[in-house]
């Protein structure tokens, strides 16, 4: 597990383009869409200012995307006939899926720390606290290894990088505008509250907004409990279905 993450570390080294190129939507979300909502004044966000109630949910939903089209890694993988020598190691297949899945979180905590600077100079205003915010980073590395054994247990039934890139768009897209990224979940239509609570996104981005941004931490033992069920869950099940990639 700790080869892969290393392995990761190693890529990102000598290729971050993919790193720069996907904070531009990101970026944009903060720096055009938020202002431009925080002035229309048509969203409750309490005290908080728009822009800095959905920096959490715009930096989430970039590190998923990273960590949902990291499939296309593993189709690659598959093409150039990797995967099997991985499976001839002694490495089970559960720690070499959990090695995988976690090696998209380095690539997620980099993504997090060119938005944050981004953040930071229009003006959001961060929670003063580093335990804080290594601990945000923490979550955020967590949580992405659960979206990416999402993207490994699709990779197992795509045979091409093309048919993935439509799945992981339409796996995003629901998950971040049904959770609590932009608006608070009470404004949500009932059938929409109630996928929310179900949503892992939510509880990823409500913990990651108490740790940044609000410094209210009440809700954080449920939330890093969700995370870590389905973190387990979507382990489990890529697991499972990890030969298929390779059948």
């Amino acid at each position: 597990m700790l080869v892969m993450i290393e392995l990761e570390l190693r890529r990102l080294k000598h290729d971050r383009t993919e790193i720069y190129s996907r904070a531009i939507q990101p970026i944009l979300w903060i720096v055009v869409y938020g202002p431009i909502m925080g002035g229309v004044k048509a969203i409750p966000t309490g005290d908080i200012p728009y822009t800095d109630f959905i920096t959490p949910g715009v930096l989430i939903q970039s590190t998923t995307f990273v960590s949902i089209f990291y499939g296309l890694t593993i189709v690659w993988e598959r093409e150039s006939g990797i995967l099997k020598k991985l499976l001839v190691t002694p490495a089970s297949r559960y720690a070499t899926v959990i090695g995988r899945s976690m090696a998209s979180g380095v690539r997620a905590i980099f993504q997090a720390l060119i938005i944050v600077p981004v953040a930071l100079l229009i003006g959001v205003k961060f929670v003063l606290n580093p335990l804080y915010f290594v601990s945000s980073l923490f979550i955020i590395f967590l949580a992405s290894g659960g979206f990416a054994a999402i993207s490994i247990f699709v990779a197992s039934f795509m045979k091409t990088r093309e048919r993935f890139m439509g799945i992981g768009q339409a796996i995003i897209m629901p998950l971040f505008f049904a959770s609590n990224a932009l608006y608070p979940v009470k404004i949500m239509p009932p059938l929409l509250q109630e996928f929310a609570l179900v949503n892992p996104m939510s509880y990823v981005v409500d913990a990651v907004r108490s740790l940044m941004i609000t410094g209210d931490l009440s809700n954080l033992p449920l939330d890093l409990v969700a995370i870590a069920i389905f973190d387990l869950v979507m382990f489990v099940i890529a697991s499972i279905s990890f030969r298929k990639i390779i059948e």
